[in-house]
Formats: structure tokens, C-alpha cells, sequence
């Protein structure tokens, strides 16, 4: 298996990974987190939703990253400078220090390819990413679930394991739990 990771700039691609079956659905779009304004979240329903992720895959840096298998894209990972997203002002996460620094806040894999080591690639694609983006570190807000089961739909979040196999290591714990699980903060220096 030979994944690529590319930068999310293809909107159909995007919106397999994390758009809705039905067009007037209001999902996540990986937007919670992406966007610095409950309000502006709150605020788009339906297909506003996905016109904002089409704006988002035309700027430079786009909302994440992609993996495909040869054509297919098969995972989807969202990373972005933490300024850029509601994580700047979070109470639950802690800024661990004044850095400029990059987060990554979802990784998905689609059904039918998971168990194959995807998650990996998209979360080494999502570090080269920011770094090619100048980003001095990146960090991550995994589930702490010791091995446990993690319901498939809180796992978007990643397990600790998965960022320490990465070179991540934990900086803080955070007040966020997710799933039953706590939230801690992993940090990898790219300088």
C-alpha cells in the first residue's frame, strides 16, 4: 500500500471524506473546530456548510490534508494554525506557551480502509504539512483511552498512542473529555 498525503484542495475529495449523504444534512464538516466563531458555526446550515469548506480548499494554506490510495481518497486530516481555529480560545485546552503553533484536530478514515496503518500516514502527512508551512510545532488533543474502545464516532480525535508512535509527546493534560475518555495535549517540536 502506497498512500499519499496532499493538501485538501480538491473540494470533492474533501466532501467525500466529511460531507454529508444528503446535501441539506447540518454535519460537522469538520468545521466546529476549523472556524474561530461559534456564531459563524452555528450560523451555516445545510449547504452554506459546505460552500464555507469549498472557500477554505481555495485558500493557501487549505483546511487539512488528504490520503488516497493510487485515485481513491481514502482519509482526511484537519490541520491548521491553532489561531485559526476555536482552539485559540478554548478553556478546556491550555496554550501551553506563546508559539505560533499548528493543530491538528481530526483524523478520518473512510470505512473499508481502516486497519491498514491510514491514520499514520495522515498524521505524518499533517506534520509535514505545517512544517512546510513554517509552523514552529504542532499539537493534538487525542483521547487518553489507555487501549480501551473508542466509539467510531469520537474517534475523529486520535488516540495518544497514535501521536506518541508519531514523535509526539504529551505537554499538558486538558479538562476535555471526549467518548468518557480525557483529552490530553501532545506537542511535536519542527524546529
Amino acid at each position: 500500500m502506497a498512500i499519499e498525503v496532499r493538501p485538501a484542495t480538491a473540494f470533492d475529495d474533501v466532501k467525500t471524506m466529511v460531507g454529508p449523504k444528503r446535501p441539506d444534512a447540518n454535519v460537522c464538516w469538520c468545521l466546529s473546530y476549523r472556524l474561530t466563531s461559534s456564531k459563524e458555526n452555528l450560523s451555516l446550515t445545510g449547504p452554506a456548510r459546505g460552500e464555507r469548506v469549498r472557500e477554505l480548499c481555495r485558500l493557501d494554506p487549505p483546511p487539512g490534508v488528504l490520503a488516497y490510495d493510487g485515485d481513491d481518497v481514502v482519509g482526511w486530516a484537519g490541520v491548521h494554525p491553532r489561531a485559526d481555529t476555536s482552539f485559540a480560545r478554548n478553556r478546556k485546552i491550555p496554550h501551553v506557551d506563546d508559539l505560533d503553533v499548528w493543530t491538528v484536530w481530526c483524523i478520518r478514515v473512510r470505512p473499508g480502509h481502516r486497519g491498514r496503518g491510514i491514520s499514520h500516514a495522515l498524521l505524518a502527512g499533517a506534520v509535514e504539512f505545517a512544517g512546510d508551512h513554517g509552523a514552529p510545532a504542532i499539537e493534538g488533543y487525542p483521547l487518553d483511552n489507555r487501549g480501551k474502545k473508542i466509539d467510531l464516532t469520537m474517534a475523529y480525535a486520535g488516540t495518544r498512542a497514535l501521536f506518541e508512535r508519531a514523535g509526539f509527546t504529551k505537554a499538558a493534560d486538558t479538562e476535555s473529555v471526549l467518548n468518557g475518555f480525557p483529552r490530553v495535549l501532545m506537542r511535536l517540536d519542527l524546529r
